[in-house]
């Protein structure tokens, strides 16, 4: 006789399939909107960010910039000394940021709003369907997917079933390592190797491109590689990871280089690659969807298809947690039918939280010189404030100008408060604001936003 699996089924409004950022942002949002919403999530509410991502990682971040500052005493104010001790870092992350990684608070925050929280893998089950523990949740108004990413790992020859680090297991160290081999110079690769470096270890960094932060402007590349070099880091340049070898609790690293290759010997070996969509297990085939695609394609208001909204990473408009929570409020309105405008991408802000900071806004040169744009392009560095702020003061701001339209398209802050400064020329962008406009601005002084009127005054040219 075969036995017979019993499925349940319950009707709400809303189901949100992933609590990442935007997912617990608007499931929250929706229940105290007095919708019925179900949130599945399989491991911690909140997502990547708060345990694995951008709190853990700034609190270390912190930590090496402090010690940083402690080193350049001895150019500004006499001598001070300062010995690193990595375990005040472990436990700020584990005690602080992730509470020993306890999803608790976030989930009962999440439930006193009246979510009903799943604990499960779930799966797409049709249109407005979601199948999780053996309940079928049907959606009256709708599904929202925010499934987030995981750590992309390479096809390497011997790197499966060795002990490499992913950022995830980067911010659980216990202890910096002596030696530390870094494959990829993004964000996440050069944010760590940056912070280690700075706790005693050696640290390279291999990178496939010719340079460091390859989306963003070379400018800010050079500047921070040149950092890296006072910091000890060593930098390769079109360089890929061939192999590794693991044995008696080390790395064997096979690297080819441009012009031959070598091996390199290293504690700890972190695969900071890129990410990869959480897609192929969701159902995605049973609302038409490709489960094997790169990103869920949507509309200005997130709708991916029938009853259906997706958010965050998945939807390839940039991994970073801010583009959640604003997509999340797009998608909120249009799940409760309270109307607003649709998404806009044109002045997404991105931050490296590096020594310096690389803030960027819209579009590189060389993104809006693809795009065919007539552009007028300055750049300069930090001005009096930069001279006077001494070491680590390195820095500059590069605009972009459509010259047609006459405002600007893109932007790059970098500085000691790079991503801060960034946030004049994330509004200017935003509202189209005109370039003559923008000159006529005054800016106080002495500061490092001030740089930006320098910049636009050579745009006259």
């Amino acid at each position: 006789m075969v036995a017979t699996v019993m499925t349940r089924e319950q009707q709400v409004d809303v189901v949100v399939l992933g609590l990442g950022p935007g997912g617990e942002h608007l499931a929250t949002e929706a229940a105290r909107a007095g919708l019925r919403v179900v949130g599945v999530e399989a491991h911690l509410v909140g997502g990547v960010c708060p345990y694995y991502g951008c709190i853990p990682s700034k609190m270390m971040l912190r930590a090496a910039g402090a010690l940083a500052e402690a080193r350049r005493v001895g150019g500004l104010a006499g001598s001070a000394e300062a010995a690193p001790d990595w375990s005040a870092v472990a436990r700020r992350i584990r005690e602080e940021a992730t509470d020993d990684w306890d999803d608790g608070a976030a989930a009962q925050r999440l439930e006193d709003a009246g979510v009903t929280l799943v604990r499960g893998h779930g799966r797409l089950d049709g249109p407005g369907v979601v199948a999780v523990a053996g309940t079928r949740y049907v959606a009256r108004r709708g599904v929202v997917l925010n499934t987030g990413t995981t750590p992309g790992v390479l096809p390497v020859e011997g790197l499966e079933g060795t002990p490499f680090w992913t950022n995830r297991d980067a911010v659980r160290a216990e202890q910096a390592p002596a030696s530390l081999l870094v494959v990829g110079g993004g964000p996440v690769g050069c944010e760590l190797a940056q912070t280690f470096a700075r706790f005693g270890t050696r640290v390279t960094i291999v990178e496939g491109a010719d340079r460091l932060l390859s989306a963003d402007e070379p400018e800010a590349s050079d500047l921070l590689a040149r950092s890296f070099a006072r910091d000890g880091i060593q930098v390769l340049l079109g360089t890929r990871l061939a192999s590794v070898r693991h044995a008696d609790g080390r790395f064997t690293a096979t690297l080819e280089g441009p012009d031959d290759s070598l091996e390199l010997d290293t504690d700890r070996l972190l695969i900071a690659t890129g990410r990869t969509p959480n897609l192929p297990d969701i159902g995605l085939e049973t609302v038409g969807l490709d489960p094997h695609a790169e990103s869920v394609a949507t509309d200005g208001y997130l709708r991916a298809g029938d009853r259906l909204w997706a958010l965050g990473d998945i939807t390839g408009k940039g991994p970073y947690t801010h583009v959640s929570m604003y997509q999340a409020g797009v998608a909120l309105r249009d799940v409760t039918g309270s109307g607003g405008p649709e998404a806009s991408y044109h002045a997404v802000p991105r931050v490296t939280f590096t020594d310096p900071e690389v803030g960027a806004v819209g579009l590189t040169e060389r993104e809006a010189r693809d795009c065919g744009l007539d552009v007028r392009v300055a750049s300069g560095g930090l001005g009096s404030r930069g001279w006077l702020h001494g070491p680590g003061g390195d820095g500059l701001v590069k605009v972009v100008e459509d010259r047609a339209a006459g405002h600007l398209v893109g932007a790059t802050s970098v500085g000691p408060t790079g991503g801060e400064v960034l946030s004049m020329l994330a509004t200017a962008i935003h509202a189209r604001v005109p370039t003559d406009v923008l000159r006529e601005q005054v800016l106080a002084f002495p500061t490092f936003h001030r740089a930006v009127s320098a910049v636009l005054a050579d745009l006259e040219g």
